[in-house]
């Protein structure tokens, strides 16, 4: 009876011994065709080789686009990013603010300046060269400066 008993233990034993490695074997085996999904290869060298190829290529490819979008970056600091608008009647006797200025500037506050004045006779456009926010050859009117310093404080 007890020797019954203990082939019984033995045999329940086994069975969930069993039990457990077949659990082990469908769940890597499953693994392995989930890895291998789409490939035709039955050698897991072969498949391990496959892998670090394509992470390879995909590494050089992200290293390219890195590259590509620091110029791309670079490229970006010369456009222009900043702007103020200021209108104003530099003419006292005439009409309202139909005159204006219009200042463009890069992220290093380089850029241009549009003047436009507008009088009963006619209007006249000037242009001037802004380098760091200070003029490069002609001074600024105050309406000008003020258009710089704005364009200056922009934020994107």
């Amino acid at each position: 009876m007890v020797e019954i008993a203990l082939r019984d233990y033995l045999q329940l034993g086994l069975v969930i011994w069993v039990a457990l490695l077949s659990f082990f074997l469908i769940r890597t085996v499953n693994h392995y065709r989930r890895l291998t999904r789409g490939e035709n290869i039955k050698d897991l060298g072969k498949l391990l080789e496959t892998i670090v190829s394509k992470q390879s290529f995909g590494a050089t490819k992200l290293s390219q686009l890195e590259e590509k979008l620091d110029r791309f970056y670079n490229l970006s600091l010369g456009h222009f990013t900043k702007r103020a608008l200021i209108r104003f009647n530099p003419f006292e006797e005439t009409g309202g603010d139909q005159s204006f200025v219009i200042a463009l500037l890069d992220s290093k506050d380089n850029g241009i300046i549009i003047s436009s004045l507008h009088s009963r006779s006619g209007t006249r456009v000037y242009a001037k060269e802004v380098v760091g926010t200070k003029p490069t050859s002609y001074k600024f009117s105050k309406e000008e400066k003020e258009a710089v310093e704005k364009a200056a404080r922009f934020k994107n």
